[in-house]
């Protein structure tokens, strides 16, 4: 099978894993700078060039950058128009790039969240802070990603400073209330298909609530629970991944789904559980490539 690899460094831990689980498991693989293709859209015969080479894939992996999610969704999009296989298509990823929209759908599906408040009017703030139980809480930017752009407010001042002055930088912004029995650790499944492939308890450095190892984090490997691996595959479908890192907090009244992942970083967790994640993602494309099987290919 040719499967290409979208990555805008092939350097990268996830892409040199996922690349070498590809030749291992005999596949002609290529990493490919997604910002760097151009395309020809057209109804006839649809084409993704990358210089003046166009480009032929059975099967590809999206490892879009948050700060490139457009572009990124366009690239997969016209993969998709061309009938190539994505293991997470770009519907899909753009759901889960927009918090606001991901959370909608898995609160009217019942998934467990922390109490999340909303709003744009100025006016409103005091209420939102009301609504997510007061302070302490936790404000996030819609757009953020690996801790960036989420902030503790401890009091009900520091709340509003923090949510003017983002406003003041005209960002859509979260109110979510602090889950204080998590005592800075969360909890990331890695989701391959229908099934946790590996589970990571991440654990905040002193001093900082958020978890991400990108922000000093530690992680070790532990066995979820049967709820909460229901819960993040769960999530996981909802949002219309075939691979997602989906984060859930342990609270007093069971897990709540923080965040679902549509690229999720593959190092701290290959380490940290000894697990072959990348073949189990390339496994996954086998057993689906071949039929087609996609949900979203010619519906936007």
């Amino acid at each position: 099978m040719k499967i290409g690899i979208l990555s805008r460094d092939k350097t990268l831990y996830s892409t040199k894993s996922l690349h070498e689980a590809c030749v291992r498991r005999g596949h002609e693989v290529r990493v490919i700078d997604y910002l760097k293709c151009h395309m020809e859209i057209t109804s006839r015969r649809p084409t993704i060039f990358l210089g003046d080479e166009e480009l032929h894939f059975d099967a590809i992996i999206p490892r879009i950058g948050a700060s490139h999610t457009f572009f990124g969704c366009a690239v997969v999009r016209q993969f998709e128009m061309m009938g190539v296989y994505s293991v997470n298509e770009s519907v899909a990823i753009s759901r889960s790039r927009d918090k606001l929209r991901c959370l909608q759908l898995l609160a009217r599906q019942g998934i467990g969240l922390p109490v999340t408040g909303f709003a744009h009017d100025p006016r409103a703030t005091e209420h939102l802070i009301r609504l997510v139980g007061g302070a302490p809480l936790v404000i996030k930017l819609v757009e953020g990603t690996q801790g960036m752009g989420v902030v503790l407010a401890e009091t009900r001042q520091a709340a509003e400073s923090v949510i003017e002055a983002f406003r003041g930088l005209n960002a859509n912004i979260l109110a979510q209330e602090f889950v204080k029995e998590a005592n800075g650790a969360d909890l990331r499944c890695l989701v391959v298909g229908k099934k946790v492939v590996a589970s990571m308890l991440r654990q905040g450095k002193e001093g900082d609530f958020r978890s991400n190892l990108h922000r000093g984090g530690t992680a070790k490997k532990i066995i979820s629970t049967k709820e909460e691996r229901i819960a993040a595959v769960r999530a996981a479908q909802i949002v219309g991944l075939n691979v997602a890192g989906v984060d859930i907090l342990r609270s007093n009244h069971g897990p709540l789904v923080l965040e679902v992942n549509s690229s999720p970083g593959l190092e701290g967790i290959e380490t940290a559980t000894g697990k072959d994640v990348a073949g189990l993602i390339v496994e996954c494309i086998e057993k689906h490539a071949p039929e087609g099987d996609t949900r979203t290919r010619g519906k936007g």
